[in-house]
């Protein structure tokens, strides 16, 4: 990783499962990429809302563009595990709200 991208991004063991995520935050690289691109949140927004630099964000970005397929390809992962938690691990919530509903 170049110097200057190295102040922005960093990967730790143990810390969000190793993948890339802004420096000194559990905010990934994957998260900012989801936010701006898929979320349509502009960097500016992002920034404010998270008490982030601009230049933090925009290190990001250049790092998801260098490394798109390897980072678009966690984030399918992670929607998986995500999908079959949910289908194998009732709600307790839900089910008492169905259960108030009137048939």
């Amino acid at each position: 990783m170049t110097d200057w991208l190295s102040r922005y991004i960093e990967n730790t063991p143990g810390i969000r499962g190793g993948r890339p995520r802004l420096a000194g935050t559990r905010i990934t690289v994957a998260d900012i990429a989801l936010m701006h691109l898929r979320l349509g949140q502009s960097l500016e927004e992002i920034s404010g809302r998270h008490q982030l630099t601009l230049a933090a964000l925009y290190a990001a970005m250049a790092y998801y563009y260098d490394r798109r397929e390897e980072i678009e390809q966690t984030m399918r992962e992670d929607l998986a595990f995500m999908e079959g938690f949910q289908r194998n691990h009732r709600s307790a919530i839900k089910e008492k709200l169905a259960g108030l509903r009137p048939t």
